[in-house]
């Protein structure tokens, strides 16, 4: 059995390392605030939306549509995607359980006993799965959700679990076990055979009674045992050595059942383990959205475009981070840069330039996870990987001055690099003066996009920003924080000025 809810052809894989830029990327775009969202003081949720958004970033318009198709049926029917997703959790508690005891002891016997009792709990947890499916079945309306009930309804027959149950019967060995061997060097035995014991009596009260009184009570339930039949042996209850004989026989022989039952019951709770980690990111995916519609905020499906395409345009796109900050509005931003590869933002000094660059990023990270999107409507074209360069503050600890910093961080984003990657800059060279800071990102940012790599920076650097204006083939947007600080960034020319004698008015009302 086979999840695949955030992979149409595999299962999530918690295990993957994280790309090279997560720690940036969570730093500089506020990934903890949007995990802590997702994760509602759950630690298992929040491990598993960083995970997902980490290391599930897809590439293809079509596995982006997948999850957002199952995300839309969970968001619709979000009281049964619940449901399964405690399901789920049951399993993979119960089969803690019944492991607690089983990882210090590792004889067949164990085993066995162990996995009988593993397998009976996840049996009737399967029953239940069959249930919801019935249930389910026909609500739901994505390729992921119809095939994973498809394949629930196909595998879990009453014929299925009826085989199980009897084959868990039989293992316990309630009329005895058959087996048999060879004999090897200095006739020892040797290809031990677990063989299906023959047909025997009916199992009765009476049986049932009497093998309590065997447990509790050895000596007084052989006065009601039946005469042994003939070809047989019995072994005194003090004869310590040749119960040991007899257990080694047994253990010997059940050793390869008890592995292979072991190995059954570790794959179905390995199925709902997989199943619990996949909707997870769903579940963390419903309480995201349940806070952002408790604080009246828009959210919209984006729309991916293949790489080639260099789309990017949005109307009411706002920071989710910011959002989940405050408990007043936000204020949302619009623009097309569809068929350009480097948007420059510029303008006052906390007129919403910052805001907006994260916003972007979060964006389009999300949009690659296949979740939904904070803005009114959002279009872009998917990226290879997402990076940032941010100015860090100063550091005791470093070796060199921060323009040695910003080069050596931008050198090691360099070479992680590729074709159709998307770099977010924010404040990038502004250790050095205005001339030195505006060349040395001049020829970056040229090279970057000669690499078809887009490019969205907020800078101070006038210079910089004049120079490209001049240089404009078309290929760049130009957007500007207003002076009245209304936080609605709207396209325009970069102006020698941040406006910074209003902010100190408006901190300090100097006149």
């Amino acid at each position: 059995m086979k999840a695949r809810l955030l992979y149409r052809d595999r299962d999530f894989d918690m295990q993957a390392p994280p790309p090279w830029q997560a720690e940036a990327l969570t730093k500089d775009l506020d990934l903890t605030t949007l995990f802590n969202a997702m994760a509602q003081e759950d630690d298992f949720l929040r491990e598993v939306a960083a995970r997902v958004i980490q290391t599930g970033f897809e590439k293809y318009p079509g596995a982006i549509r997948y999850r957002q198709d199952i995300l839309h049926d969970c968001l619709n029917q979000p009281a049964a995607v619940r449901e399964l997703y405690a399901l789920a959790v049951e399993a993979t508690e119960a089969a803690k359980k019944q492991y607690h005891g089983f990882l210090f002891d590792r004889y067949p016997d164990s085993v066995l006993r162990y996995s009988i009792a593993h397998m009976e709990a996840l049996v009737a947890l399967l029953k239940k799965l069959r249930r919801f499916t019935d249930a389910q079945t026909g609500r739901f309306a994505s390729v992921g959700w119809t095939a994973f009930f498809r394949r629930l309804t196909e595998e879990l027959t009453d014929q299925y679990v009826a085989g199980i149950k009897e084959h868990l019967e039989g293992l316990k060995f309630r009329g005895g076990m058959l087996l048999s061997a060879e004999l090897g060097s200095g006739n020892k035995g040797t290809r031990y055979v677990l063989h299906r014991p023959p047909p025997g009596k009916r199992e009765t009260r009476w049986t049932r009674f009497l093998e309590w009184l065997q447990e509790f009570f050895p000596g007084v339930a052989q006065l009601f045992e039946p005469e042994a039949p003939p070809h047989s042996f019995s072994v005194h209850p003090r004869d310590e050595g040749g119960i040991r004989a007899l257990d080694e026989v047994r253990n010997r022989g059940i050793g390869l059942a008890a592995n292979v039952l072991a190995q059954s019951a570790e794959q179905v709770r390995g199925f709902f383990g997989t199943l619990r980690t996949e909707l997870a990111f769903y579940i963390g995916c419903l309480n995201l959205h349940d806070v952002l519609a408790q604080k009246k905020v828009p959210v919209c499906v984006a729309s991916p475009k293949i790489m080639e395409e260099r789309r990017l345009s949005f109307r009411g796109l706002y920071d989710v981070c910011l959002a989940l900050h405050l408990d007043k509005p936000v204020v949302g931003n619009d623009a097309n840069a569809d068929g350009k590869e480097l948007l420059l933002i510029t303008g006052a000094n906390q007129g919403g330039k910052s805001t907006l660059l994260r916003a972007i990023g979060l964006a389009q990270l999300m949009m690659q996870c296949g979740m939904f999107v904070p803005a009114d409507s959002f279009s872009a074209s998917i990226c290879d990987g997402l990076f940032t360069h941010y100015k860090r503050e100063e550091d005791i600890g470093m070796q060199s001055g921060k323009l040695d910093e910003e080069l050596n961080r931008m050198s090691d984003i360099i070479d992680q690099l590729t074709p159709h990657a998307m770099i977010l800059l924010n404040e990038s060279f502004a250790a050095t003066n205005e001339r030195e800071g505006s060349e040395i990102a001049r020829q970056i940012i040229s090279a970057l996009v000669e690499r078809r790599i887009r490019v969205i920076c907020v800078t101070h650097l006038y210079e910089l920003a004049r120079g490209f204006h001049e240089s404009n083939a078309g290929n760049i947007l130009f957007l500007r924080a207003p002076r009245e600080r209304t936080f609605k960034l709207m396209e325009g020319e970069p102006v020698p000025t941040s406006f910074g004698e209003d902010l100190y008015r408006n901190i300090f009302g100097a006149g």
